[in-house]
């Protein structure tokens, strides 16, 4: 009888093993970072617990429904999480393509906010009000299409083969590119999405391998442009005093100073493994403002106390990691910069959230991705997880 193994290339034997093993190890569901998947997972469930325990008994906000902000925070997490499935599908070499017409949403989006149809909400008049309970920040979207848009035009000519790094004319042309839809944001105004697009757009030069005069000079304007805003009075006054209170936490404690104070108190109180989940004594009180969307890390620190606190920075570090490795390990500058332009927004919006809830950054209205309540930053941040798993998959396999 034939043994198997005696056949050849034809389809059996031990070339047919290293075939299918090849293939296995091609699938798309196997070639996915799951590390990154299951841990922006289980940072959008932990945030739906938090959110629950911060807005249960906010009957002023949930309109008498306990529930009302957690179906809403899972509704944003599963569109989200199909705005990823459907992201990963199209892949980002398409959306390559697609940038000038994402871009163009983008901004069109942003100058709805200064029209009628903006709704100033905590200060900002940054929202777009659908109606039934929900609205829309346009802002969260710029991020990915600066992102996409900056990879574009900086990758184009080294990709191609042309150059080994941007030169400066289209280093200007990226800049003015992301220079656009800040000066928007900045009318509304948002300092702190203006401040995680800047650090973004830095990340982003430096992953393209722009000339180090590039990064220096990206810098010195945005000192410059920091000191004008300042002594041109461009920053609302509510702004002014979230910067006063973060020099001076004494001052005005229960007022511009309120939020801090009341932030660390809740953090403080945690300890080392926290209340409990639904137990803790600032949150049932509903002494810390905004604790369902910007100051959500005031609910883990705690209820969950450092243990809990530790847990979701390990899950976004984690991310960060994985991302920066797809970013390294990428055969292709677009995907490269792309991969990098996530890292940098990611981990400086959620050091600044963290960072402000601990009373180490100043207050900026800077929800914590996966976690905070809030549909837009949830959508985003997904998409940017779609285009994470994209590059991920879509990268040559070694035979």
């Amino acid at each position: 009888m034939t043994s198997l193994n005696s056949f050849s290339v034809s389809g059996y034997g031990p070339e047919r093993s290293r075939w299918t093993r090849l293939l296995v190890r091609d699938s798309p569901v196997r070639r996915l970072d799951w590390p990154i998947l299951l841990s922006a997972l289980a940072l959008s469930f932990i945030g739906s617990l938090l959110v629950y325990s911060a807005t249960r008994n906010r009957t002023t906000l949930n309109h008498g429904d306990p529930y009302y902000f957690l179906v809403r925070h899972l509704m944003n997490l599963g569109i989200g999480f199909a705005l990823m499935i459907g992201t990963l599908w199209v892949g980002h070499r398409v959306l390559r393509n697609a940038v000038p017409i994402l871009y163009g949403v983008s901004v069109l989006g942003v100058l709805l906010v200064l029209t009628p149809l903006g709704a100033t909400i905590n200060g900002n008049r940054n929202w777009i009000v659908l109606g039934g309970g929900f609205s829309l920040q346009p802002s969260e979207f710029v991020k990915v299409s600066i992102v996409l848009g900056m990879a574009m035009l900086l990758s184009a000519q080294v990709d191609a083969g042309d150059r080994t790094y941007p030169n400066g004319r289209t280093v200007i042309q990226a800049l003015g590119l992301a220079a656009v839809p800040i000066m928007v944001v900045m009318m509304m105004p948002d300092l702190g999405s203006t401040m995680v697009m800047t650090v973004t757009i830095l990340g982003v030069l430096l992953a393209s391998g722009a000339p180090n005069r590039w990064i220096f000079g990206l810098l010195a304007v945005g000192v410059v442009g920091a000191v004008a805003v300042w002594q041109l009075h461009l920053l609302g006054q509510y702004q002014i005093n979230r910067f006063a209170a973060f020099a001076d936490p004494s001052l005005d404690p229960s007022g511009v100073g309120y939020n801090t104070n009341q932030a660390r108190i809740a953090i403080g109180s945690g300890g080392l493994t926290g209340q409990g989940l639904f137990h803790g004594a600032q949150t049932t009180g509903q002494f810390v403002p905004e604790q369902q969307t910007d100051f959500v890390f005031t609910v883990a620190g705690e209820e969950l106390g450092f243990v809990g606190g530790a847990l979701i920075i390990a899950l976004i570090g984690v991310i960060l990691w994985r991302a920066c490795r797809i970013a390294r390990e990428s055969s292709e500058l677009y995907s490269t910069i792309v991969a990098a332009g996530i890292v940098a927004w990611f981990s400086f919006q959620s050091f600044e959230n963290i960072g402000m809830a601990l009373g180490i950054m100043p207050v900026a209205g800077i929800p914590l991705p996966f976690v905070s309540y809030g549909g837009s930053s949830m959508f985003a941040v997904w998409v940017a997880v779609g285009l994470l798993q994209s590059i991920k998959v879509q990268r040559p396999v070694q035979a």
